[in-house]
């Protein structure tokens, strides 16, 4: 019954325990640092592993479909918020406790429009390239570098702005 044995490029459940174990922690900062709310970047890394388990052997590299997916439902979200006019709220038990810098940057990032934020954060934080940002975002490589070279001006200048 060779069919009953699964491909080592399709996810089964230990390998998507593997990718949760390998890339969970650094997907749930890079999304906090993305939306700027812990409650957005959980939901949106529980929701994506979720999707995974349910899709299973339609999947061909579950790390990257992760990523993607997370960094679409967190968007996703943050658009519902902004329709329904319901600001975003930071961590209201105060789970987190981050240095005054780290604090400065979230709320600078959440100035910055979210291709500007998201390619930002992938790219420094996580250090993905331009082309795998691209796959990430549902983009191209230029667009990437040009959402990369606007948001650290951009970036640069609030932080300055804040030191102020």
């Amino acid at each position: 019954m060779a069919w009953m044995h699964s491909s080592p490029e399709v996810p089964s459940g230990s390998d998507l325990e593997s990718v949760y174990r390998s890339e969970g922690l650094r997907l749930q900062r890079a999304l906090l640092l993305f939306a700027g709310d812990a409650d957005v970047a959980s939901e949106a890394v529980a929701e994506a592993f979720a999707q995974a388990l349910r899709r299973g052997t339609a999947i061909r590299s579950p790390a990257k479909w992760i990523w993607r997916a997370a960094f679409r439902i967190a968007a996703g979200e943050l658009k519902d918020r902004a329709r329904r006019a319901r600001p975003v709220a930071s961590d209201p038990e105060g789970r987190y406790e981050l240095p005054d810098d780290v604090i400065d940057l979230v709320a600078a990032l959440r100035k910055l429009p979210p291709k500007q934020r998201a390619a930002v954060v992938l790219h420094h934080l996580d250090g993905y390239s331009s082309v795998e940002i691209a796959r990430i975002l549902d983009s191209t490589p230029p667009a990437v570098f040009v959402h990369l070279s606007q948001g650290r001006k951009r970036l640069r200048h609030l932080l300055e702005e804040g030191d102020d």
